[in-house]
This record gives structure tokens, sequence and C-alpha cells, in this order.
């Protein structure tokens, strides 16, 4: 007899968990990959599985005991197998049950995604060697809408294999994006809120700044979520491979490894068959041209590692990026100039919801170039010299400024020319995107495409989205499964969020664009001067306004600026897509005293029957 132990494997971001579930029992012959136990955490159930077969021998766990990393779970007699101390690693433990399908409701024209090329694709070479590597989904891409599709098909029932370039997965949003910003902006917003509590009648010391903290503050965040995404793919054996991929042909993807904590390529290189692709190779930073190559001279992924709190910086771009960049370092003491082509900031917000961030921000920032193009720039010892010259022909030129950092902001690019589309004849527009139907299905029929890669709005919610609904309807192809073939994405509003100080958000229809339309609306506004949880957190500068059709009384749109204000367009969103009216909403009781309040406050002013506001007056 050749009895080895069998430990609990690696859990990912679980540190231990409860046996809900004893599989075998002492003399049962199991093969490998058979399941041994079931576990249950907070977060997930799933199960264990050997790593090889034998007899089992003894059982050294019962139910209800926590068990973590490394603890034995049996002996088992490895027939044939020489005698050792401890099994190889086992495999990770697998989801206990796949999630159930339901229909989708029946799609329309998805707003968003442009319809697909009709053009034929153009067969790519022949791969005559076999492939290395073999699934049922590739997934190119671990973003947010990537390893969605990918934990979604696995969920499904489907093999699937997952590319990164990065060494963790989540990709830019939760690497060097949305989640770390955010973690920085948590630190500035309360770093700022403090600097007011001695009229309050409480005071604070001078804040006393040590970057190493803070960059590890930050990396512990990211790390706790990527580490959770680490264990979720194990969970769901979703096969994870470093590199960068580009397509041979419709079926093969050549994979260059990359290392690192970077994107360096170590050299070596595989193939990869696939029956079915989902492209979520996202965007990068726009780079622009003039700019010198100098460490002082970054984009927000640079931004981000917080190589120093400087003096004075320049944002180009006022957009959603650079203001909350500048939002962060201005909480760190930098004065903050910020230069912007067009005739406002935050494009696509409603102009009164910026003007109040404007007004509020007005002594945080330093000169806001409005209407003004950076038209050079040049390295110095003193800083970076940049220049400037009005968007409007005949206007003086802003004064040239001296900068100690750089932030270029000025927008995305798709990496839709960067993954050998042409090699497998993959419709790619002038701009870089790759255009898809309402399944997400582009010209090719093996592939598909979700996120950044498809079409503004570049936003992790969307892609995530997208991504489900890919997996869905590949796994209806795949599986026979009529009601997940039928999948769309048929969103009516996806919502957006300025994580500035203040918030700003929206979410269907604007002001601005009713008014293009042509369009008869309603608005409701509740000014967060009249509530009574903003005043008493002193916060009192926003507003949450609500655009209903004139005509239906539907909601169709809705903005809020303050506080918090990503937390509460959630609800308008719902609304939008459930047909909501102002009195649906406004009879929805919300509790007192709060934020949310604002949003049926909103709804009731549009009907004119809101007793929070003064009386409206009768014509």
């Amino acid at each position: 007899m050749a009895f080895i132990d069998i430990p609990v494997p690696d859990l990912g971001d679980i540190a231990d968990a409860a046996v809900i579930e004893i599989l075998v029992k002492p003399g049962d012959r199991i093969n490998a990959e058979q399941s041994l136990i079931t576990l249950e955490s907070d977060k997930a159930s799933m199960e264990v599985p050997s790593p090889k077969g034998g007899v089992v021998g003894e059982i050294r766990i019962k139910l209800g005991d926590r068990v973590g990393q490394g603890q034995v779970i049996l002996t088992l007699d490895v027939e044939g197998a020489e005698a050792s101390a401890t099994a190889p690693a086992p495999p990770a433990p697998v989801a206990a049950s796949a999630a159930t399908p339901t229909a989708p409701p029946a799609s329309t024209a998805a707003p968003t995604p442009p319809s697909p090329a009709p053009a034929q694709p153009k067969p790519g070479p022949a791969v005559d060697a076999p492939a290395e590597t073999d699934c049922d989904v590739l997934v190119l891409g671990a973003g947010p809408g990537g390893y969605s599709a990918a934990f979604r098909a696995a969920d499904l029932g489907l093999k699937v294999i997952l590319v990164e370039r990065y060494a963790e997965l989540g990709g830019v949003c939760l690497n060097v994006g949305c989640i770390p910003s955010k973690a920085l902006l948590h630190v500035a917003a309360v770093m700022d809120e403090v600097r007011h509590f001695d009229a309050l009648g409480v005071s604070y010391g001078a804040p006393q700044l040590d970057l190493d903290k803070l960059r590890a503050h930050k990396n512990a965040v990211t790390g706790k979520l990527t580490g959770g995404l680490n264990g979720m793919a194990k969970a769901r054996k979703v096969q994870v491979l470093r590199g960068y991929g580009t397509f041979i042909d419709a079926h093969h993807l050549q994979l260059e490894g990359t290392t690192g904590t970077g994107q360096d390529k170590n050299g070596e290189t595989r193939t990869v068959s696939f029956k079915r692709c989902v492209i979520a190779a996202g965007s990068q930073a726009v780079h622009l041209p003039f700019l010198p190559e100098d460490p002082r001279i970054v984009d927000s992924t640079g931004a981000l590692a917080l190589p120093q709190v400087p003096k004075r910086m320049l944002v180009i771009g006022g957009g959603i990026i650079g203001l909350e960049m500048g939002s962060v370092y201005g909480a760190l003491g930098t004065s903050i100039d910020v230069v912007e082509m067009s005739d406002g900031l935050m494009p696509g917000a409603d102009r009164d919801l910026v003007q109040v961030w404007q007004k509020f921000n007005a002594k945080r920032f330093g000169r806001v170039l409005l209407g003004t193009k950076t038209v050079a720039a040049q390295a110095t010892a003193e800083g970076i010299r940049v220049s400037f010259e009005s968007a409007k022909a005949g206007e003086a030129a802003p004064e040239a400024g001296v900068y100690d950092l750089v932030l270029q902001a000025v927008g995305r690019t798709p990496n839709g020319r960067k993954i050998g589309a042409d090699k497998v004849g993959l419709t790619v527009n002038e701009r870089g995107f790759i255009p898809v139907d309402e399944q997400m299905r582009t010209n090719v029929p093996s592939l598909f495409a979700i996120g950044d890669i498809v079409g503004q709005p570049m936003l992790a919610h969307k892609a995530t989205h997208e991504g489900h609904v890919a997996a869905e309807v590949i796994a209806g192809e795949l599986l026979g499964d009529e009601a997940l073939a039928r999948s769309a994405f048929d969103a009516r509003v996806i919502p957006s969020v300025a994580y500035t100080d203040p918030e700003i958000a929206w979410a269907g229809l604007t002001e601005e664009q009713a008014k293009a339309q042509g369009r008869a609306i309603k608005k409701g506004l509740f000014p967060w001067a009249a509530s009574g949880r903003a005043l008493a957190n002193g916060r009192s500068e926003g507003f949450t306004k609500l655009l209903f059709d004139a005509e239906t009384h539907r909601i169709v749109g809705g903005g809020i600026v303050g506080t918090h204000a990503g937390d509460l367009i959630g609800e308008v969103a719902l609304a939008i897509e459930m047909g909501a009216d102002e009195i649906d909403i406004g009879k929805t009781i919300h509790p007192h005293p709060t934020l949310t309040e604002s949003v049926g406050l909103a709804a009731e002013a549009a009907h004119g029957t809101c007793t929070d506001l003064m009386p409206v007056r009768k014509r």
C-alpha cells in the first residue's frame, strides 16, 4: 500500500471554510478529479476534487469542521504508486453548481454597440501543428468584462481559458484604474472634509503624509480584489494564461508570454485552440505626440503610482479621469491647473451639474483653461514648460506654465488593431473599434467582442453585462440551449459617474440631449439645501433632478450632483429600465433622513406634490 495525504488546496481569498458534505467513505475506490468534500464560506460553496485515483483510507475531517489550505482531508492508497509523504498540489476546487440559466427578456436594439459590418471574413492561414491548449471559450483580456464572460461561461459548463497580459487578473480597472483611484479618492475626501471641522468645534492638526503607507493602502485594496478573482477562477476551473494574444485564424490564437509585474515579453510562445473567442482586449491611454519622454509626464497609470507630491501639476483634459486625479493631488497639497480644448468640463453631463462642481472647487484648483489647446511642451531643469493657444481664432493665448508633473488625460483608444484582426478578416473601424450586434457578435462567426473595444461608453459596468451576454449566447450555441442563445444586450441606460468631490452621476437622457432632439420633458428638481441629511453632513451644495416624458410621464433620465451621487444613481437607472413614472417613484417610501430620499422628492416635485419645498405658484 502507498498512502499519501490529500490536503485542502489553495482557496484563493478564502481563509477557511466549513465542511458541509463528505462525499466519500473509507474503502471507496475513487478516480482522479472525483469530488471528495463540499466546502462553504461566506463567499462561495465549492467541491474539492482528488488529485489522484486510489482507495480512500482514513478520513481526517468531519462535518462542521472549518478547514484551510494544507489541512489533511484524508489518506489515499495510490494504486501502483510509490509511497510519498505528501501528494502533489491538488487541483483547484470547483464550483458546487452552475448557475441555473434563465430566459432573458425579449431583446431590443442595443443602444451602444454599433452593428457589425456585413463583410464576410477572410480565411486566415491554416494551422498545421496541433494546438498546445484547447478550450470551448477563450477570453482575451481579464478586465471586468473579460473575467465576467469567463466566469459566466464556466458556470454554464464550458471549458474556459482566460488570457491576460498583466500579472494579476482585473485588467486596467482593478490594477491601474477604477479601484486604485477610488482608494486614493476616499483618502482625499476624508482629508478635505476634516479641514472644515474646526468650524464645527473639532480641531485636528495638519495631516502628515507618508507616501509609502498611502501606496501600500492602495496596493492592498487592489491586491484583495485581484486575489479574490484568482480564487474564483480556480474554483471554476478557468485556466489562466499570461501573455499577449494575436489571432492566427478564426479558431487559433498565438500567445506571447509576459513576465514580471509589467508586460515584458519573456520569449515564450504557444498556440491556443478555441471553438469561440470573446475579445475583451480593452483600451489604452492616448499619448499626445508632441509631449517629450520624461518621467514628469505621466498618464493615469503613472499618476496612480504616486511618484511624488508635486507643487504644481497640469491636467491636460477636463474629463472624468483628469478631474478625479486632480482631486487626489489637490487634496495632498498640489496646486492644480486644468486645460480643456472644449468649452466645458466633463463632456456628456448637463451643465447645471458641472456648474455646482466648478463653484465648489473654484478655490481648490488654479487655472481652469477652457477652449484652450496644449500646443508644446519642453522638459527643463525647473519643470515641464507647457505652452497653450486659444481654440478660438483671434483670441489671445493663455500664459505658458511650468509644472512639476503633467498628467495627460485626453481619452483612451481601443486595442482593436493590436490583436491580429487582419489575419482573420475581423472588421475594425477607422477608430480601432470592433463593430458588434446586440449579441456581441463580430463579422467572424466564432468571434465575439465586448467592453471598451466595441465602442462608447468605455465603462467597466457596461463591459460586465456585455460579457454575460456573450458567454450566454456562446453557451446556447455550443450546448443547444435556445433560451441562452437568445440573450442580448438590450440595456435602456448605462449610468455614468464622475468620482470627484462633489460626485456627478447621470443616467438616460440629459436635458441637453432632450433639447437637441426637440423632445418635450418635465423636470423635477430637489435641492439638497432642503435635505436634512445633506445639511447634517455639511454638504448641501448638490441637487437631484429627474426628467420625465411630457406625454407618458415615464422617467427618461436623471442627474445628481453631491456626495455619494454615484451610490444614488442606480435607483434612477432601475426606474428607467422598469418604465416607472413620477407617481411610482414619488410614492415609493424612501427612508428618512437619507440622501436617497432626494430621488423620491424630485419625483414629487415633478408631479407637483412635494411638501418639502415651497408651494408651486398656480398659473
